[in-house]
């Protein structure tokens, strides 16, 4: 145990109980007795004890990386899914591209799949300088262990400065897996990546404190640098026909491929209407809509545009909408060309979830709503009337062939 009481020593004076911020230690039988679950290692009862009585044996931290120097070029990892590249690699490579321009270095993407040999020229043309291709029948399908074992040797193989993944349930997985094995920091659901002119060190920016700071976080002493990033946070590049790169093929033996784990089933997700993370229009719902039977006021708007509905947290909490509609920090990032909030007050942490969509419509009857400082359009006034009034304009539209 990292902390323990020294029993011959401990007289039960109780100084320790004082000094302890967590209320984690108790006198029992005269003694001193320690909550592991509790305790936060902060070593004040060490101080606190004139007896000497508590010892505590923190971890010893990992040395800083000795040849921080040999590390170049930024990685993302491409993610596929029924041997389709995922939206979300995209978007990674033209970030990558705009960091790469600040450090001097290559775009590579790493993919590890089976049978793609027909979609490497797209990764090229969206921004990839050369691509590292893992091509196993064994990989078909993402599985932990195998996609860890695959990515940590190419890492210590070729050394990427920076890593970038995509914040997806795949990404997640995976690249957190990898950062323990290579002991390098990684930072989860970025939303803004750039490099510090000076020191020539990624810059991770992701919502801290439940989404009331912005926190800039940095890896100065370890390598790669490693961070996630939400789906539709960045901009893809469009696709350039005259870009050229190169493909390097790996080949690792049956012993990377192993895995404790057996794919027995893969069950495709059935989306209602259509696809959120997708859809170019979203109508969504907050607190404001008051029960559940009113989403489907929600729900004929966005059928009628051709849309998707979406959820605050505040609606997912209440039960009104099932978690997957839910957009915001703890929810799914949406980039649409056109986002309608009704009854949303727009408090950061859904913000966070669809502020980069073209144009956003809100809709609240509270005229100092947080929401109307980021919209595009406003519109004060009881949304029981307006979305209904707006169904019937759009639906005479459609009638009509506008």
């Amino acid at each position: 145990m990292p902390i323990k009481i020294i029993i011959e020593k401990c007289t039960g004076c109780s100084l320790c109980i004082k000094a302890c911020p967590f209320d984690a230690i108790r006198i029992l039988d005269k003694k001193a007795s320690i909550d592991l679950n509790k305790c936060n290692l902060c070593g004040a009862c060490v101080e606190a004890c004139k007896l000497k009585a508590i010892l505590l044996e923190k971890p010893q931290p990992i040395p800083l990386a000795k040849d921080i120097k040999d590390y170049k070029d930024i990685w993302v990892f491409i993610e596929q899914k029924n041997s389709k590249i995922q939206p979300v690699s995209y978007e990674l490579l033209g970030k990558a591209q705009e960091l790469a321009k600040k450090l001097s270095c290559q775009v590579v993407g790493v993919l590890l799949g089976y049978n793609l040999d027909d979609q490497l020229d797209e990764l090229i043309w969206r921004g990839a300088d050369s691509i590292i291709l893992v091509d196993s029948e064994k990989l078909a399908n993402f599985q932990d262990e195998p996609y860890t074992n695959v990515l940590v040797k190419l890492i210590n193989k070729y050394k990427p400065e920076i890593l970038l993944c995509g914040a997806t349930a795949i990404g997640r997985a995976l690249i957190s897996r990898v950062a323990v094995k290579i002991k390098a920091g990684l930072t989860a659901d970025c939303t803004g990546l750039d490099i510090d002119p000076e020191r020539k060190i990624l810059l991770q920016t992701r919502p801290a404190f439940g989404g009331n700071i912005m926190a800039t976080i940095i890896s100065p002493d370890y390598r790669p640098q490693m961070a996630t990033v939400r789906h539709k946070v960045m901009q893809p590049m469009e696709p350039d026909k005259k870009r050229k790169g190169k493909v390097i093929r790996e080949v690792f033996d049956n012993s990377s491929y192993t895995s404790r784990a057996r794919l027995v089933e893969i069950i495709e997700e059935v989306e209602s209407l259509v696809n959120l993370a997708e859809a170019d229009i979203i109508v969504s719902g907050g607190r404001g809509m008051g029960r559940a039977e009113n989403f489907r006021l929600l729900e004929e708007l966005a059928r009628v545009l051709g849309g998707a509905v979406g959820a605050s947290r505040a609606a997912v909490d209440a039960g009104w909408m099932p978690y997957s509609h839910q957009i915001g920090q703890t929810g799914r990032t949406v980039s649409p060309k056109i986002y309608i909030a009704c009854g949303i007050s727009g408090q950061i942490q859904h913000l966070v979830g669809m502020q980069s969509s073209k144009i956003i419509v809100a809709i609240n009857k509270d005229p100092f709503a947080p929401i109307f400082k980021v919209a595009t359009y406003g519109i004060v006034g009881d949304l029981f009337q307006i979305v209904p009034a707006l169904t019937k304009r759009f639906k005479e539209l459609k009638a009509k062939g506008r």
